[in-house]
């Protein structure tokens, strides 16, 4: 007779504590999502996501996609999300990446947020870093890409961002800080304001110009690992950066 094969105690644990720890993170993630569908049905329900767009696209400062420069959209797109024009609202790629660089670092530093999930956050939320708010923005996400195109989603977002130093908006932000209309921009100006949303606090060149020009080698780096511009290109763009005070 052939004998049984008896598992080892360790491996039976091992096994034990594993499916344990799949149906924890099962439960952990349902109980989240319900808590995110709620926050969302309750977000849209005080004012639709339509009538939210059209109070944007109302004001008269609103710059639309084809009045902004090519590489102020690649730029902003290579630094913030990479992958913007073809995930359908949420990254996993990115979302697996930033699990683990929280699990590592034992803090909520990234989210793997997509442009369409911050979208999301600034029209429908608060910008408290919950764990059902972020369940909340997959949901919102998932609507704002069958309701509206890749380049409808961008031009709303920048258009709703934060450029720091009372700057709101792509418009007055291009104006703001360099007297000129979206379509002038510069290079090396459309690699800053694509920069500062990060941290406009800190990116703000009113605030710290060394670090608002250390933002924009970062951007332009990305362009050039995500191969939008050649590395020389950079070079020439950081050489002839604009180096004169802010007015």
């Amino acid at each position: 007779m052939k004998r049984e094969r008896r598992r080892h105690p360790v491996r039976n644990f091992i096994l034990i504590l594993f499916l344990l720890m799949l149906g924890a993170a099962a439960a952990v993630s349902i109980y989240f999502g319900v808590k995110g569908y709620r926050l969302y049905q309750n977000a849209i329900s005080q004012t639709t996501i339509e009538e939210r767009v059209e109070s944007i696209r109302a004001e008269t400062d609103f710059v639309e996609y084809s009045q902004m420069p090519k590489f102020y959209i690649d730029a902003v797109i290579s630094v913030e999300d990479h992958r913007f024009m073809y995930h359908p609202g949420i990254d996993p790629i990115a979302i697996l990446r930033a699990a683990l660089t929280d699990i590592r670092e034992r803090a909520f530093i990234e989210g793997g947020s997509t442009i369409t999930q911050q979208l999301a956050k600034n029209l429908l939320f608060t910008q408290d870093k919950k764990i059902e708010r972020k369940a909340a923005e997959v949901f919102a996400a998932f609507d704002l890409e069958k309701k509206y195109g890749k380049e409808e989603i961008f031009e709303l977002y920048v258009n709703m961002n934060c450029f720091g130093s009372g700057y709101d908006g792509f418009f007055d932000a291009a104006i703001g800080y360099f007297g000129k209309f979206p379509a002038e921009l510069t290079k090396y100006e459309s690699a800053m304001l694509a920069g500062i949303p990060n941290a406009p606090s800190a990116y703000s060149p009113y605030v710290n110009l060394e670090l608002a020009n250390q933002r924009v080698a970062q951007v332009l780096q990305s362009m050039v690992n995500h191969r939008i511009i050649t590395q020389d290109e950079a070079e020439q763009i950081l050489a002839g950066a604009w180096k004169g005070e802010v007015s």
